[in-house]
C-alpha cells in the first residue's frame, strides 16, 4: 500500500498545477513522476495538455495505437516524446482487470466531430472515445456490424420522434446501421414530409417514406409541428429541401415494408417502433403481392430479428399504454399475428420518463445553425409541455444492443382490450422489456442524445 503522506503530497503537487499551471516549469523527469500520479489519482481516465498542464473540459480524446501498449512508469517518457511530435496530450487510465495503468498520446477532436473521432478511433485500434465535455466514452468499433433497420414512428406529435430519427441519421454517419426507410403510422401526408425534411437536412434524401392512409382518424396530437415541413423565410422561400414533391408519391405503409423486407436477407432486418402498430398490424394481416409471395407474417418470421417497440407498462403497475390503446384494434391484432419466432423488445414510457431534455437546452446544443429542422420546431411551437426522450430509448436498444440496457427475464406479453400489457415470465419466450436505471444512467443516456445533437 502506497504511504498516505506521499499521497497527500502528490494530490498538493498536482493540484498546484491546475491551480497556477502558467508558473510551473517541470522537468522531463517531474512530468514522468507527475503523470504517473495523474494515473493513480484518477484511475477512471484523465487527459493532460502537457503544454498547460491542465485537464481540457471539452474535445473528444482518442488515444493513438503507437502507444497503446504503454502501461508503465518507464514507458511515459516514449508516450510524452510521441505527445510532443503530435498534439501534446497526454491521456491515461487504470485498468481494474490485470492492474495495469496505462499512458497514452492523444488526439483531441471538436465536440461536434464525433464521426472524425470514431473512424480515427477505428483506424487506431481503439475501442472507445472520451467526451471531455459531457464525461461519457462512446464506443467506437461497430462499422463492420450488419444493423438493418426500418424506422417506424407517428411523427408529428411528440419531439422524441424527430430525436430518435435524428440518432439513426448520426449512426449512419458514424457506419454503425443501414437505416432502410421510414414508416410514418400517423395519418396526414404533412407528417411524412417532416420525415422528408429530416432525411434531406441529415444528408440522407433517398432513404424511403412510406405512409399510413388507412390507420386510426383524428390520434390525440401532443405537440402540432407536422408544419415544419412547409416553414418559410421572410421571402416566402422553403426553409427546408424536401425529395417527395407530392402526397402520392409516398407509398402505403405496409407496402414499403413488404417491398423493404423482401429485399433484405433471412433475419436481417430489426424494426424501431416507436409509435402506433397500424401499418404493422395492416403488414401481417396482408398477403402475396409484386414484392414477395409471402403472407405478412412468413415475410417477418423470414426476414426479421426483432422489434424493438416504444410502449408497455410493466411491473406492478397495470393500466393502459398510450401507443397500443390509440389503435386498440390494429395493436390486438399485431399481437395475435407477430411471429413467435421473432423477439420484441418492449420500451416503457417509465424509463423514459426522467430523460427531460428541456427546449432551452435544445436551442443552445442546435446554435451551429440558424436553420435546423428540430430547432424550429423549439423555437416555433410549444414544446414545453412535459415531453421527455421516451423514444431514443428504442433507437439506441436497437443499434447499441443490451450493453447499456437493464432487461427484464423472457416471457410472453399479452394486450389486453383495455390496451393492458401482461407479461408472464416464461424462458422460452419472445418478450423482454427495459428495465427503468437509476439517475447516473439517465443523465448518460441524456448526454449521449446531445451529444449526436451537436453534430454537424
Amino acid at each position: 500500500m502506497r504511504p498516505l503522506k506521499l499521497l497527500s503530497t502528490l494530490a498538493v503537487f498536482l493540484v498546484s498545477l491546475t491551480v497556477s499551471a502558467q508558473q510551473v516549469r517541470l522537468s522531463d523527469k517531474e512530468l514522468y513522476n507527475a503523470i504517473w500520479a495523474m494515473g493513480q489519482m484518477y484511475p477512471e481516465g484523465f487527459t493532460i495538455d502537457l503544454k498547460t498542464l491542465r485537464q481540457p473540459d471539452k474535445g473528444i480524446m482518442v488515444s493513438y495505437k503507437d502507444t497503446q501498449n504503454s502501461f508503465d512508469k518507464k514507458s511515459i517518457p516514449a508516450v510524452v516524446k510521441h505527445a510532443r511530435e503530435h498534439d501534446g496530450l497526454v491521456g491515461g487510465w487504470y485498468n481494474p482487470e490485470n492492474g495495469k495503468y496505462y499512458f497514452d498520446s492523444t488526439r483531441m477532436f471538436p465536440e461536434d466531430s464525433l464521426a472524425a473521432a470514431l473512424a480515427f478511433a477505428r483506424e487506431n485500434g481503439q475501442h472507445t472515445v472520451y467526451d471531455a465535455g459531457k464525461g461519457i466514452n462512446v464506443k467506437s468499433n461497430y462499422e463492420q456490424k450488419d444493423c438493418r433497420i426500418i424506422f417506424d414512428c407517428d411523427m408529428g406529435s411528440s419531439t422524441d420522434d424527430l430525436f430518435a430519427l435524428m440518432l439513426l441519421y448520426r449512426y449512419m454517419d458514424m457506419k454503425r446501421c443501414d437505416l432502410l426507410g421510414v414508416v410514418v403510422d400517423r395519418m396526414g401526408a404533412a407528417n411524412a414530409d417532416a420525415v422528408d425534411v429530416m432525411n434531406n437536412f441529415y444528408g440522407y434524401p433517398d432513404v424511403p417514406i412510406g405512409l399510413e392512409r388507412a390507420g386510426i382518424h383524428d390520434p390525440k396530437v401532443f405537440i402540432p409541428y407536422h408544419n415544419v415541413a412547409y416553414a418559410r423565410t421572410e421571402d416566402a422561400e422553403k426553409l427546408f429541401k424536401q425529395t417527395y414533391k407530392s402526397k402520392d408519391e409516398y407509398p402505403e405503409g405496409y407496402k414499403l415494408y413488404r417491398k423493404l423486407l423482401a429485399e433484405q436477407p433471412d433475419h436481417s432486418v430489426t424494426i424501431a417502433s416507436v409509435g402506433f402498430v397500424t401499418s404493422l398490424s395492416r403488414l401481417l394481416q396482408s398477403g402475396p403481392d409484386e414484392y414477395s409471395n409471402l403472407s405478412g407474417v412468413e415475410l417477418v418470421r423470414n426476414k426479421v430479428k426483432a422489434i424493438y417497440a416504444m410502449g408497455g407498462v410493466f411491473g406492478e403497475a397495470v393500466e393502459p399504454d398510450y401507443n397500443f390503446t390509440q389503435a386498440i384494434d390494429f395493436s390486438l391484432k399485431f399481437f395475435e399475428l407477430w411471429p413467435k419466432e421473432v423477439d420484441i423488445i418492449f420500451c416503457p414510457g417509465e424509463v423514459g420518463d426522467p430523460l427531460d431534455y428541456r427546449p432551452e437546452q435544445v436551442i443552445a446544443d442546435m446554435n451551429w445553425t440558424d436553420c435546423h429542422p428540430i430547432k424550429w420546431v423549439y423555437q416555433n411551437v410549444q414544446c414545453d409541455t412535459g415531453q421527455k426522450m421516451w423514444d431514443p430509448l428504442a433507437v439506441i436498444n436497437a443499434v447499441e444492443g443490451d450493453d447499456l440496457y437493464t432487461l427484464s427475464e423472457r416471457g410472453w406479453v399479452e394486450l389486453t382490450p383495455k390496451g393492458e400489457t401482461i407479461f408472464t415470465a416464461d424462458p422460452k419466450g419472445n418478450a423482454r422489456y427495459q428495465l427503468p436505471g437509476d439517475q447516473e444512467w439517465c443523465d448518460t443516456v441524456l448526454k449521449y442524445i446531445r451529444l449526436m445533437a451537436i453534430q454537424h
